[in-house]
């Protein structure tokens, strides 16, 4: 935190530096002192920008930004989150997390000897750079669109006995968050704790009156990083993207769509809205209960994890004889379930992807609203492609920004070169986020193929390992298809002039979207 003061005294130093200097009429000498004591601290920042051994690339736009932008360069550096490269933002966070992750006293180890070479693989991999361990016993239903999954999601809560914690980027107090909200009414008075954590910039559509309406109703609701507590410390870009429901320990819900008519498909602007949800049953519940507990705590800096009896359902039985602390787990045919949680303070969700990318021997299907990939997986796929692995990227036609509309196509002369199918999603706006390899490892939840979700978002993610909601996102997937346009090379590279000067311009900016 005193960082973080002398960071922002810096900030005010600069700005009255520029002032006298600009505006005040003083002497040669002390304007000369204000220059100097400027380019002691712009220089310091980039000393100590140097010593951190990043990309010469990413060091060179950032020495360029904070040498030729005066002031605002330095403000742009400290408020776009590279602070966070030193491990200073989010610390507590990190160390928390890892806390309530390893409650369990024993080792699980698993036995992969039913999966194939691949799966094991890849399973292999999570189970040792993830906080969290691959379940069994999980039912998983993969629900298609708004109606599908808010029908769903309604009806579970109405079965509520316990407690029902949510966790959403977008909250919407319209016509469905009211219907949510009115079902959470209800269960609190049945007993029910009923705890919503929003995101504060997603859900800056929350008025006082909204949030009033659900604490009358009983809801604890918080919001996750303030944006008027987050300028001081340098968190406000950083967001929580998460998308989570936990019923009662038993069950739960995780996937793309937000609370909002518009994911009901009923905005005229936008259109129908193409999303996927996962209801979920069994050990893998308790997992995702966990990625929530983690951020409760970080907000309300208030531990519920002893509370919650069902939270200890993973806990084993101890040996009497005390002589093994290890429980062997066999993966039945059923196949596995991963609750991957990831965020500026953890493992980046793009390393899972390109892991998941790599072990492809057949086919990479994805489907993405925002497709900004980082190099690490553009190489991937381009490879990928030349062995004669079928790669297909799904987006939509019309995007929801010009940014992301225009970043994600300048990567399509790349893609098209390489031999990648690429297919624009007509009948409305495609928001599903989806990787699906060989048919039998899928990736589905809330994290985009972008920079943002990569580096700045708090995500989190179910990898599923042969299980039979693999072929359930294969079917839509495939019915998805037929609701898109290929994009052609000859086609595409007769694009207008204008049209490429859009996406070069958008490129620019892929860092933040």
């Amino acid at each position: 935190m005193k960082k973080h003061r002398l960071e922002f005294f810096l900030v005010i130093l600069m700005l009255a530096l520029g002032y006298l200097v600009l505006f005040r009429d003083i002497s040669f000498q002390w304007k000369a002192v204000c220059i100097a004591l400027y380019g002691v601290i712009i220089f310091s920042t980039v000393f100590s920008l140097m010593m951190e051994n990043r990309s010469a690339q990413s060091t060179l736009l950032w020495i360029y930004i904070l040498v030729l932008l005066p002031i605002f360069g330095y403000i742009f550096y400290l408020y776009s989150g590279q602070l966070l490269l030193k491990g200073l933002l989010f610390k507590q966070k990190r160390i928390n997390d890892r806390e309530i992750f390893e409650t369990s006293h024993h080792r699980l180890m698993f036995d992969f000897s039913q999966l194939n070479e691949r799966q094991r693989c890849f399973a292999r991999y999570l189970e040792r750079m993830t906080l969290t361990h691959p379940n069994t016993n999980t039912k998983t239903k993969v629900l298609k669109n708004g109606k599908e999954t808010f029908r769903e999601i309604k009806q579970k809560l109405l079965n509520a006995k316990e407690f029902i914690h949510l966790e959403y980027y977008t909250f919407r107090y319209d016509r469905l968050g009211k219907e949510l909200i009115a079902i959470l009414a209800e269960k609190v008075k049945e007993g029910v704790e009923v705890r919503l954590l929003y995101d504060a910039v997603g859900s800056m559509c929350l008025s006082r009156s909204d949030l009033n309406a659900m604490q009358d109703a009983g809801v604890s609701v918080y919001p996750f990083l303030p944006i008027k507590s987050g300028f001081l410390n340098q968190k406000w870009n950083f967001r929580n993207h998460r998308k989570i429901i936990v019923i009662d320990g038993t069950s739960g819900f995780v996937g793309g769509l937000n609370v909002g008519v518009e994911y009901l498909g009923e905005d005229e602007n936008i259109g129908f809205w193409c999303d996927t949800h996962v209801y979920l049953e069994g050990d893998a519940v308790q997992t995702l209960h966990k990625v929530f507990l983690a951020d409760w705590e970080y907000v309300c800096r208030k531990r519920l994890m002893e509370e919650r009896k069902p939270m200890q359902v993973e806990r084993q039985p101890e040996d009497k004889s005390r002589q093994a602390d290890t429980k062997l787990i066999s993966v039945v045919k059923d196949g596995l379930v991963h609750v991957v949680a990831t965020g500026p303070e953890t493992r980046k969700m793009s390393d899972h992807f390109y892991a998941m990318i790599t072990c492809a021997a057949k086919s990479i299907w994805i489907a993405s609203p925002y497709f900004v990939p980082n190099q690490a997986i553009l190489t991937a796929l381009r490879i990928a492609a030349a062995k004669g692995i079928q790669v297909r990227v799904m987006v939509p036609e019309v995007n929801d920004g010009f940014l992301t509309q225009y970043a994600s196509r300048s990567y399509f002369p790349e893609l098209l070169r390489a031999g990648i199918e690429i297919y624009t999603y007509q009948k409305g706006f495609l928001h599903k986020k989806l990787i699906i390899v060989d048919g039998d490892i899928a990736s589905i939840g809330t994290a985009n193929m972008d920079l943002r979700s990569f580096h700045l978002n708090f995500e989190v993610n179910l990898f599923l390992t042969g299980t039979e909601s693999v072929q359930d996102l294969i079917v839509q997937y495939e019915e998805d298809l037929r609701e898109c346009r290929r994009i052609r090379p000859v086609q595409f590279y007769k694009r207008p002039t204008s049209e490429r000067v859009k996406e070069s311009f958008a490129r620019l900016f892929s860092g933040v979207l």
